[in-house]
């Protein structure tokens, strides 16, 4: 895929062909191989394209369907994008149907340049909490996680291993704009397990050999918090990696809990005293 061109600073196109060159070029991106080709991605709807400009990113290409230009939000996005040097195109619905692949489309799509932060970011300090995910798979829970430890005033988000895209449309659909707010690190399996060992703090994981309640451990210090992937938890090597492991008491006859929900009563009980504050 190549990039959408922009043949000088503070472009401007109308597009309704469904066959332009750009079209395709955008629609792409809501592919993963054409994402990391490119280092692009695709936020979709006013709301989400806004928020990530207050957090300080620069949009790449802005689009906006006909009916939407009159929106005083949608102009000054415009204006903006082209003082940054960035490409506005005015498009049709069909067209904005064809780039976000779904019926019904937003009326505004951003494209951003993705951003990852580095493992010397993480930093044991205070009651910082780290959380990271080891080989999560659907998008969905990942946005919903991302946005979770936003809310809750978790530090950022640790991706091990084969992890689903943090910049996939639907993950960014879902984090409501927390993608933009949170630092967002990946690593290898082997990287992290170096990482943890250097760790000046503890590693919490969630284990169903866990002995603790999660509501009883002490979080008054520097912690990583560990979730496994949706079908089988955490690897053995990871739940080794653990300084300790709790268990998350449950009735009934489910036998796990959704990645997100699991993740959210973890790092709401672990912020309990800083969210009191």
């Amino acid at each position: 895929m190549n990039k959408p061109e922009r043949r000088k600073p503070g472009a401007f196109k109308e597009i309704t062909s469904l066959t332009n060159p750009i079209v395709k070029d955008l629609r792409g991106l809501t592919q993963r191989k054409n994402r990391q080709a490119q280092g692009l991605f695709l936020a979709e709807g006013l709301k989400l394209v806004a928020s990530a400009v207050e957090s300080g990113w620069e949009i790449e290409t802005f689009v906006f369907g006909r009916q939407a230009k009159d929106h005083p939000l949608v102009g000054e996005l415009a204006a903006k994008t082209k003082v940054n040097g960035g490409l506005v195109l005015e498009v049709s619905n069909q067209v904005l149907e064809k780039i976000s692949r779904k019926d019904n489309p937003q009326m505004v799509i951003g494209v951003f340049r993705q951003m990852w932060a580095e493992p010397s970011s993480i930093k044991a300090k205070n009651r910082d909490l780290w959380v990271a995910l080891e080989g999560v798979k659907d998008p969905g829970n990942l946005g919903t996680v991302i946005r979770t430890c936003d809310a809750a005033g978790a530090k950022g988000i640790v991706l091990i291993g084969e992890t689903t895209d943090p910049f996939a449309l639907e993950a960014v659909r879902a984090t409501m704009g927390s993608v933009f707010a949170l630092p967002i690190v990946k690593m290898s399996a082997t990287d992290y397990l170096k990482f943890s060992m250097g760790w000046d703090g503890q590693v919490v994981g969630t284990h169903l050999s866990g002995e603790t309640d999660y509501r009883e451990q002490d979080y008054n210090k520097p912690t990583i918090l560990l979730m496994g992937n949706e079908q089988s938890g955490l690897s053995d090597e990871m739940a080794a990696s653990c300084t300790s492991l709790v268990k998350i008491p449950q009735a009934g006859n489910a036998d796990s809990l959704n990645l997100a929900i699991a993740t959210a009563l973890m790092v709401f009980e672990v912020q309990r005293d800083v969210l009191a504050l």
